[in-house]
């Protein structure tokens, strides 16, 4: 079994401690062993990385991805969907670019294709095509002619309890690992749609329970408070956006911190404020999208979250023409900067905390777990902007392997 060995780097190791000076040795697709200090690895056999003082980290897990959601860097496409051949051939060139940001991990915030994440996942855990780890998702599905749903989204299930239990059925058949509902309206697609709710308590009821017994994990756009309460309350694993979420909503996150993620989705409305109005979103347009007053709820929303130990995570629906897939490390900077995480703190959220959300043994720097790792020319630690650099990342490895 090939094993590598790591030497003379700078281990930030994903667990928050500074990082330390330190050799890890990789056997197949794990971290067989870490050292630190002047302890030395025995490396027989092993192929030497010798890392010149640069930091050796954990691969980042990207929380809302949007795989097949077209734009990347360099590759622009006007609207968001394609002819199903095309479309599928896009969706797998953006879980290479992905993986070649860094992003070792992805948790799918929804599909614009039924089975193009279960057709993508296969063809990257056989070892066929270059892409992070993916927890695949159904369709972004929203119920039909509700106010602040795009029409793309919102004919795939009838309304009603049995309608809802079919369509999670027949996800779960398909094979999908989770399943991704439009708790609430947006903004964007209709003024003051961010406070609709979107179905009814029973119909989000019947599709969580179905997905439970299944053992299939849900997702959730939620912007308003009622929203994100009505995740809660049926054992939603993450909730994205929750920009409207009051004090009691607050509460509850607290007491519920332990079973819950949560993902602000921050570099789309950052785009749309500053790096849009090429695209036709000026100022004007921004403002009537609601855009800034959300931004501005999220800098005193999120810090708050961090107080109370939530566990925030990075994930900004990269994948629009002017938020292209590529960006993803992005929001990491917009952390420090609009949210005041330290940048040791944005990368714990992005790592380990990641790692938790995917249910993998991913996120950290730690003997026994995936080998998932980053090989960075500096200190991300200290400035987390030189991860948005593709030449900073000097090595990436997934699962034992480089990729680059």
């Amino acid at each position: 079994m090939q094993s590598i060995l790591f030497m003379n780097a700078m281990i930030f190791d994903g667990t928050g401690r500074e990082p330390f000076a330190g050799e890890i040795l990789v056997t197949g697709n794990r971290i067989a062993v870490v050292s630190e200090g002047k302890e030395r690895i025995p490396h027989e056999g092993a192929t030497i990385i010798n890392c010149n003082g640069a930091t050796l980290m954990p691969g980042l897990v990207e929380s809302h991805a949007h795989l097949s959601w077209p734009s990347s860097v360099g590759r622009i496409f006007e609207g968001l969907m394609l002819p199903p051949e095309e479309h599928l051939l896009v969706t797998a060139h953006n879980a290479r670019v992905t993986l070649e940001a860094g992003f070792t991990s992805a948790y799918s915030a929804g599909s614009l294709g039924t089975r193009f994440e279960i057709a993508l996942k296969k063809e990257i855990e056989g070892g066929y095509l270059p892409g992070p780890r993916l927890i695949s998702s159904s369709l972004e599905q929203g119920p039909k002619d509700v106010l602040g749903v795009p029409p793309a989204e919102s004919n795939k299930h009838g309304r009603g309890v049995e309608a809802m239990r079919a369509y999670v059925a027949e996800m779960a058949e398909l094979g999908v690992d989770s399943i991704k509902l439009l708790l609430s309206g947006d903004d964007a697609f209709a003024s003051g749609a961010s406070q609709n709710l979107t179905y009814t308590e029973e119909e989000v009821a019947a599709a969580a329970s179905e997905a439970h017994v299944r053992g299939l994990w849900l997702s959730g756009h939620a912007q308003s408070a009622e929203s994100v309460k009505i995740g809660l309350r049926h054992g939603f694993r993450i909730l994205y956006h929750c920009s409207h979420a009051d004090e009691e909503t607050l509460d509850l996150l607290e007491a519920k911190k332990d079973g819950i993620f949560i993902a602000p989705a921050v570099g789309l409305r950052y785009s749309r404020l500053y790096e849009a109005e090429s695209f036709g979103i000026t100022r004007e347009v921004a403002e009537k999208m609601g855009v800034y007053a959300e931004v501005e709820r999220m800098q005193k929303l999120y810090p708050e979250m961090r107080k109370r130990g939530v566990r925030v995570l990075p994930g900004g629906d990269y994948g629009f023409p002017y938020n292209p897939v590529g960006r993803n490390a992005r929001d990491l900077e917009l952390f420090v900067k609009l949210f005041g995480y330290t940048p040791i703190e944005t990368l714990v959220a992005a790592t380990k905390q990641g790692g938790e959300l995917m249910g993998l043994e991913v996120g950290l720097i730690q003997a026994g777990w995936l080998a998932d790792v980053l090989l960075v020319d500096g200190d991300p630690t200290k400035d987390v902007q030189i991860l948005q650099h593709r030449e900073r990342l000097l090595k990436i490895m997934k699962n034992g392997l480089f990729i680059s």
